[in-house]
């Protein structure tokens, strides 16, 4: 029989060779040494921060050209002799108007969402934004609205103007329920997609979770002070809103979730005002 046939053939001599084989390779255990294992990134969506800037791109050219089309339509149908900007204002001034114009915004914003995940990517939408559905809705319900409670208080110690764009809005009983429609349903959803569901993550992913939470809050607080009349003190509740928003999605890493606050907090707000104002048939005078 060779020797190649035995198992235990070493070909390699082994006289003197058992310090050589005992004794650590400086040179590999160094370099084991100094290589410690990057952990994973916090988040890690399929898209990239070009692509939230296209989204919100998209949004605003949607919003001018949406703008057109109403004040064009509107000179043509029932104010021919006014101005271009005469007309803007009119057209700014009516809320049922701006409802629709919101409403049709998110149409195409939303179909990007979609088809640049789907399309561009090639993974479900629902699953790379993170939609996972909660078995403590109620509780996350309750967290919104226990933060509409807390930051009311606080909202009372800061400089609020008396009359705001927003309280306008609910002017006339009709807009104000298709509105407070709208703030608890396609407006949460719309506002959590793209905050906590495209840019939180490419922020978390490049600053950590902290810096994450804080520069999505940022825009989003931004995002509604034309409503408040550029009040700082209602630029602040907005975003500490943002802030918890941000945090549930951190910890719970569902979209779903940061929603379900948000709906919390708008939903308690619209009660209140149907209650107070008898249905929207009694408004406060500023």
């Amino acid at each position: 029989m060779s020797s190649s046939d035995n198992p235990q053939f070493d070909p390699q001599p082994t006289v003197g060779t058992e310090g050589l084989q005992s004794a650590p390779n400086p040179f590999t255990q160094s370099s084991a040494e100094s290589v410690a294992p990057v952990p994973p990134p916090v988040e890690n969506p399929v898209w990239s921060g070009w692509d939230v800037l296209l989204i919100f791109a998209l949004t605003v050219v949607s919003v001018l050209v949406l703008q057109l089309q109403f004040v064009l339509v509107d000179q043509w149908l029932h104010h021919p002799h006014l101005t271009f900007a005469d007309a803007l204002q009119n057209v700014s001034e009516q809320p049922i108007l701006l409802i629709i114009l919101q409403f049709l915004l998110y149409i195409p914003v939303a179909l990007f969402m979609f088809f640049l995940v789907e399309g561009k990517y090639h993974v479900p939408f629902w699953q790379a934004i993170r939609w996972e559905w909660p078995r403590s809705e109620w509780k996350l319900l309750a967290l919104g609205v226990g933060t509409f409670i807390t930051l009311g208080l606080l909202q009372s110690l800061l400089p609020m103007p008396k009359d705001t764009p927003f309280e306008h809005l609910f002017d006339r009983p009709r807009d104000a329920y298709l509105l407070s429609i709208l703030a608890v349903s396609i407006g949460p959803l719309m506002e959590e997609l793209f905050f906590r569901g495209f840019l939180y993550p490419v922020l978390a992913r490049r600053t950590g979770v902290t810096w994450g939470i804080v520069l999505t809050a940022l825009p989003f607080g931004l995002l509604h002070l034309p409503q408040y009349g550029w009040a700082w003190g209602a630029a602040l509740v907005i975003v500490l809103v943002g802030i918890i928003c941000g945090i549930v999605r951190a910890v719970t890493r569902s979209v779903a979730a940061s929603f379900l606050v948000h709906v919390g907090y708008n939903g308690i707000q619209m009660l209140i005002f149907v209650a107070a104002t008898q249905g929207f048939r009694h408004m406060p005078k500023p």
